[in-house]
């Protein structure tokens, strides 16, 4: 899953089950909340395996049999495989091992499952932990995801469909709705630019054309030689498309058709949503696959929150016979001989399994989980073409509902006066307010408001927690003031609850686009 702070795209690669123990351990990529009870989705049982029998519990009582169950003197009788990590990429790989047969443990040092796409609650309100918006929900094509997992474990969740992806409030009141159906999308981004219209055209369909070709495979993982020869005798003509592409950034395909400075920086803003950089470091195929996709499948927003997909996952996990561990905080990956054979926790337990999956993320996988060991070759060669992305601040806020006028979008995207600020700390917006569509997760009368924004974890670095927790509140305070003055007079008297967060650097950006994607 690309998971920006501003969306998500799921994208996991399914996991082969494997007999044999691994050459190498894996590392997914970090990948797009509601009621406790998650009453919007079922699952059935219907895909659990023959002859076993699976007595539902409260994964949280996993605990003390799952303890005994991985310990090295019961490797026969133990574990197929262990996933670090309960994110949705996580809990997608143990699930499709577990409806293969596998018998999977998932350890988690939270007391929740979701990683970024988690949730929690304060005084009423029901956050989601990362973006609202999500992709993958779709009932068609092979992009949807989220979907296919869910049904792979006998799960379907309820969503609502939104109407608008994003509302761009842009420099030179360049004001643009993103709207679900793509031509009427079109017809609102050529009223500002009626003299490029032919230039939009041949850039979207560009995307089009790379999705349409992404959407005809079964899409599982662009990085795998197997799978892509396999998929290549199959479907000849997409693959040869996305390998012409790949090394294409969406900045220089879009100058090739379009010479207006604020359309190609409105297309800069597109790309920044996806990749947190602009369109000249964005790949062509990442882009692509977002720009379609929110017209193809669209946004859904899960009724109940973004939580109950990790939920559904979860629960499906053990529907299928296997466990979760919460409070379980994984310090190490064991290996012998070069090949990962268990982990051990900060308590000092120790689970083994024929394979190990690790859903933390690529830097913290080889930086800490790994001690002592060479790098693969294949990971020197991804750190050499990708850094981390910038921190985020990220502010959640409960707001009376009077606040906001009656045709409020869910989602917005600011970039006041200079568009030179985009990928400047701070200087670009991103606004969720999930209430919009579900109004189950506030209080009666109030409304969420999650605000995402760059930042510079050197304007951070060497502060005493009481000046760090000041400097939190002065950014926030400039921020509401921002939204207030753009989008919503009286913002700051109407607040009933504010948290403010610093978001760790865990994202991923490519910056040579010559080997590789990453969603």
């Amino acid at each position: 899953m690309l998971n920006s702070p501003i969306l998500s795209l799921s994208n996991h690669t399914p996991i082969i089950y494997h007999h044999t123990p691994p050459t190498k351990f894996q590392s997914l990529p970090s990948c797009s909340y509601g009621r406790p009870e998650f009453s919007s989705g079922s699952c059935s049982n219907a895909f659990r395996r023959k002859g076993v029998v699976v007595k539902v519990k409260g994964m949280m009582k996993l605990e003390e049999e799952v303890v005994e169950s991985g310990k090295r003197g019961d490797f026969g009788e133990g574990f197929d495989a262990i996933v670090i990590g309960s994110g949705i990429g996580g809990l997608v790989a143990g699930t499709q091992l577990a409806v293969k047969g596998a018998k999977v443990l998932v350890l988690e040092k939270y007391v929740i499952p979701g990683g970024s796409s988690g949730f929690y609650h304060r005084e009423g309100y029901t956050f989601d932990v990362g973006s609202s918006v999500m992709f993958g929900f779709s009932d068609k094509g092979n992009l949807n995801l989220i979907t296919q997992a869910l049904e792979a474990v006998g799960c379907r969740m309820q969503v609502i469909p939104d109407p608008t992806t994003v509302h761009f409030h842009l420099p030179n009141h360049l004001s643009v709705r993103v709207h679900r159906e793509y031509d009427k999308f079109i017809e609102e981004l050529t009223s500002y630019f009626p003299h490029e219209k032919d230039g939009i055209l041949k850039f979207y369909g560009e995307c089009w054309k790379i999705f349409n070709a992404l959407n005809s495979l079964e899409l599982k993982s662009l990085e795998e030689p197997l799978y892509l020869f396999g998929q290549f005798f199959q479907k000849p003509l997409e693959c040869l498309t996305l390998a012409y592409y790949l090394p294409q950034n969406a900045g220089a395909i879009a100058r090739k058709y379009i010479q207006d400075p604020q359309l190609l920086s409105f297309i800069d803003a597109e790309c920044f949503i996806v990749s947190t950089v602009n369109a000249l470091q964005t790949p062509m195929i990442n882009a692509s696959m977002v720009l379609c996709d929110r017209h193809f499948g669209g946004i859904n927003y899960p009724l109940g929150g973004v939580g109950g997909i990790a939920k559904s996952l979860a629960k499906g996990l053990v529907d299928q016979g296997s466990q979760i561990l919460y409070k379980a905080n994984v310090t190490s990956i064991i290996t012998e001989q070069g090949k990962a054979v268990g982990v051990r926790l900060s308590d000092g337990r120790e689970f083994f399994a024929k394979t190990i999956i690790s859903n933390a993320t690529r830097w913290d996988t080889f930086g800490k989980l790994v001690k002592g060991e060479s790098l693969p070759k294949e990971e020197e060669n991804f750190q050499k073409v990708y850094v981390k992305a910038p921190s985020f601040l990220s502010i959640h806020m409960g707001v009376k509902a009077e606040v906001l006028p009656p045709d409020t979008d869910c989602h917005h995207f600011v970039l006041e006066n200079n568009w030179t600020s985009l990928e400047e700390p701070y200087g670009s917006i991103f606004l969720s307010i999930p209430t919009i569509l579900d109004s189950s997760l506030a209080p009666e009368g109030r409304h969420i408001l999650h605000i995402f924004t760059t930042s510079s974890m050197d304007d951070w670095q060497g502060l005493s927690r009481i000046d760090y927790e000041a400097k939190k509140q002065v950014v926030a305070d400039e921020i509401i003031s921002r939204l207030e003055k753009k989008l919503f007079p009286g913002l700051r008297s109407s607040i009933d609850f504010i948290e403010v967060e610093l978001k760790p650097l865990t994202s991923l950006i490519l910056l040579y686009i010559c080997n590789s994607i990453h969603c």
